[in-house]
Order: structure tokens, then C-alpha cells, then sequence
């Protein structure tokens, strides 16, 4: 069998299971079992694949076709300018957390040595993707997750800035190390009750500690907001990723915790997503 007519068939299994990237997937999943990029399928869509390599491939195909993310399947997922090593025990990165980064820069476009703080690390996209960015900063991240740290700690050697970085396990309630100029977080803010109309590729695959916000939603980000304000110096930048529900009452939580809000900023599908606050 040649590649093209595999991953014609991989398509069209994920198609009977109404995934609507599948002809994508299938490329990408033809990808990862041949050890090439996308485009090396692409052009070589007539070559024989070896009986090995269909094997494997077809176990990949029944995986995704039982919702399993992509980039669990190839563990990565690129994210603003790097790709990041993903498993099953980390959020996997969305594009919205990008405007995170974009606010970081626009904010720091003459600053340096700023000390940032991460609250909920995870893979490490948000921070490590800021540190790749300045390299004059010095990053800071935690998270409650040991093996989400590995998987941080792993990243932050293949984008090379582990030399400016430090990863500690700890509950966000508990953690007092340092003062931070930029604090930045993308807390769990999914509503317990809402877990399960979550997407399947989501709801049976990713961590649930990193989706979980309680029963508002808020308990997590309520205490990412008291332990920030706790930590971050005077006129220091805190970034926050939000539900798109969640605006008014987020913006009664800062100011009550002395946060002078700057911006709410919306991501591609005009949800409220995102917001810059100062420590006054």
C-alpha cells in the first residue's frame, strides 16, 4: 500500500466518526509514523509504506478515532514560535493563551531583567515562550503537578532557557517565594458541572485538574488572584486568561484585591478572554 491510499483510509474512519479535521489528522498521524514532516507525505504520497509502518499508523488512526487528541498522538503541539512537548498530564496549548504572550511583549518592549511568575505552569508554553522572547528575564514557575514540572523542565532544555528558570511544586495557597514584577496564569476556569458537555477530545483526555475551576468556575482563578496580589511588586503587570462568561465577576475579584485593570481583550471568536491588570 502506498502512503496516499493509507491515509485515505485513515480519513475516511475519522470522517465515519464525525471528526472534522480528519483528512489533517491523518497526514499528520502518516507523519509521525514515518518520523517527516507534513510536507514529506504530501510529496511523497506514492511511495510503498512498509507493513510496520501501516500497523502503527492504524493504531494511531483507532486511537484518534476514539477522540484522542493529535498532539497526545504525537506528543507536541506548536505554540507561538516553538513546539512544545505534550503528554496526557498537561493542558494541551490553545491559541487563545497566545494573547498572553502578545500582551507580555507589548508591555516589556524596553524593560529588562523583569522576574515573571507562572501560577499553574503546565507545559510551560506561556512562560517559557516569554523567556524565549526577552532574553534578559528570569522565570519563575509552579505548579501542583510534578509531572507537569517535568514536562516544563524538559521544554525549557530544548527551547534553551532552563538557565533562567526555576520550578517549584507547590499549591498556589502555599507558594511565598520572591517578588515578581509580571505575574502571568492560565488557571482552570471550566464549571464542575459543565465538564461533561465539555468536547470528548478534551473532556476524556486532559487533565482535569487543569480544567477544573470548582463549582463557579472561579475558586481556582480566586486564588490565583489573592496569592498574585500577595506576590507581585508594586505597579507589577498581572496577565490573566479567563472564561468567556466570566468577565464581571473576575473584574469585582481584582479590584478587590488592588488590581487597577488595563485591558480586556477578546480572542478570534470575540470571547472575552484575556486580562492586563496593574498592582497599585
Amino acid at each position: 500500500m502506498n502512503i496516499h491510499t493509507a491515509i485515505s483510509k485513515g480519513a475516511k474512519i475519522l470522517k465515519n466518526k464525525s471528526i472534522l479535521t480528519a483528512n489533517l489528522d491523518s497526514e499528520i498521524l502518516m507523519a509521525k509514523v514515518l518520523n517527516k514532516d507534513r510536507k514529506y507525505v504530501l510529496l511523497n504520497s506514492l511511495k510503498k509504506i512498509s507493513n510496520n509502518d501501516l500497523n502503527n499508523y492504524e493504531i494511531l488512526i483507532s486511537k484518534r478515532s476514539l477522540r484522542k487528541p493529535v498532539a497526545q498522538l504525537i506528543n507536541k503541539k506548536f505554540f507561538w514560535k516553538s513546539e512544545f512537548y505534550v503528554n496526557n498530564y498537561t493542558l494541551i496549548p490553545r491559541p487563545e493563551t497566545e494573547l498572553i504572550i502578545e500582551n507580555v511583549i507589548e508591555l516589556t518592549n524596553h524593560k529588562n531583567k523583569l522576574h515573571v511568575l507562572d501560577i499553574g505552569i503546565g507545559s510551560g508554553c506561556i512562560l517559557l515562550s516569554i523567556l524565549k522572547e526577552k532574553k534578559t528575564f528570569y522565570g519563575t514557575g509552579i505548579d501542583i503537578s510534578k509531572k507537569c514540572l517535568n514536562i516544563s523542565k524538559i521544554n525549557a532544555l530544548s527551547l534553551n532557557v532552563i538557565s533562567r528558570l526555576k520550578l517549584f511544586k507547590s499549591n498556589v495557597d502555599k507558594f511565598s517565594i520572591g517578588k515578581y514584577d509580571l505575574i502571568v496564569s492560565n488557571p482552570p476556569y471550566i464549571n464542575k458541572k459543565d465538564l461533561k458537555y465539555l468536547d470528548r477530545d478534551v473532556a476524556n483526555f486532559e487533565p482535569r485538574l487543569a480544567l477544573d475551576g470548582g463549582l463557579d468556575g472561579l475558586s481556582e482563578i480566586r486564588k490565583v488572584i489573592k496569592k498574585s496580589s500577595e506576590l507581585i511588586k508594586i505597579n507589577g503587570k498581572f496577565i490573566l486568561e479567563i472564561g468567556f462568561d466570566q468577565k464581571s465577576k473576575v473584574l469585582n475579584i481584582l479590584k478587590k484585591e488592588g488590581f487597577y485593570i488595563n485591558k480586556i481583550q477578546k480572542d478570534l471568536a470575540n470571547n472575552d478572554r484575556c486580562i492586563v491588570c496593574t498592582k497599585i
